[in-house]
């Protein structure tokens, strides 16, 4: 929910090119090319030049490859049928879904920071509409996003009003196992969470498991750098991870962040844990076609040939 979406998902084409049935999909773990020490997430679309349109095709790809997830910011408004059919098909194919956006009801203007009885009802109808869609797709975690500041109100009272609607949202996802994760972003300065550690004051106060932190590398670099100490910081109460370079939002190695030592880090604290997160891939390709989808793999395969 209020997510200003990075992928725009054409969801009527989606539809189009899904398969009829998930008959066709592999009834069993397949072999895999790459061995991934991170579970990663791709999006749709992403190999499409190398798997096709069709959407069971592309999970097939993914799998064949060696990511064990996906993510899809659109899954809400795909048809029911096709949620299911996705969800079927991950479980086949032993693939986890990663986050999707709680769908804010065609209000780009809501804002939770405001306060305002219409705007939370809107977010809580969109939690409620949120678990059916997980069920559909074996789903557990979901982005939300509280919007834009409201800017004739103190900062104090702003928070207060964010970690109430919140503590609603958690109500309705908590008893079904759900998580909502809270991205800061570094999209707009009107957006209301911008930093990790506002965001993990926020979910130490809404004090549920439903309600954590989506830490998205790409925009904590843009927002505050210092990666691997703010991870520290919030680690517990970060649920998901994306990631990106920067510049230039593509995948690893094509900018400034350092991944294969930010994924080591990760990995370490995770085995010492015994914790497990999904890492969405959610970032463009940085060269066009089937040569920029197998350079993509190969900039994972590296960043992720840390050692331990």
């Amino acid at each position: 929910m209020f997510r200003r979406d990075f992928v725009k998902t054409a969801l009527a084409a989606s539809a189009a090119t899904l398969v009829s049935g998930v008959a066709t999909a592999n009834t069993t773990t397949p072999n895999t090319k790459n061995n991934f020490k991170l579970a990663y997430a791709p999006h749709f679309g992403m190999f499409q030049n190398s798997a096709g349109k069709d959407l069971i095709d592309q999970l097939k790809f993914m799998a064949d490859n060696g990511f064990t997830a996906l993510e899809d910011n659109g899954m809400m408004g795909r048809p029911v049928e096709i949620q299911t059919k996705i969800g079927e098909t991950l479980a086949k194919l032993g693939m986890t879904m990663g986050v999707f956006v709680v769908d804010k009801g065609g209000n780009s203007q809501n804002t939770l920071a405001a306060g305002k009885q219409a705007h939370i009802d809107i977010f809580l109808d969109g939690c409620k509409r949120a678990v059916e869609t997980a069920k559909r797709c074996n789903a557990k975690w979901m982005t939300v996003v509280p919007g834009d500041f409201e800017r004739n109100l103190p900062i104090g009272i702003q928070t207060g009003h964010v970690i109430d609607a919140l503590r609603r949202g958690a109500d309705i996802l908590a008893p079904h196992g759900l998580t909502m994760v809270l991205e800061p972003l570094s999209d707009s300065p009107n957006l209301f969470l911008q930093t990790s550690d506002q965001t993990y004051e926020i979910c130490r106060a809404v004090n549920s498991p439903a309600c954590k932190i989506l830490f998205d590398i790409y925009h904590m670099q843009k927002t505050e750098g210092h990666i691997i100490p703010h991870i520290d910081w919030c680690w517990s109460e970060i649920g998901y991870f994306q990631i990106g370079d920067n510049p230039g939002r593509k995948e690893p190695t094509t900018g400034e962040i350092n991944y294969k030592n930010v994924f080591k880090h990760i990995y370490t604290k995770m085995k010492a844990n015994n914790q497990n997160f999904i890492f969405g891939m959610e970032h463009g390709n940085s060269k066009p076609g089937k040569e920029g989808e197998e350079a993509l793999i190969k900039a994972y395969l590296e960043s992720d040939s840390f050692t331990v």
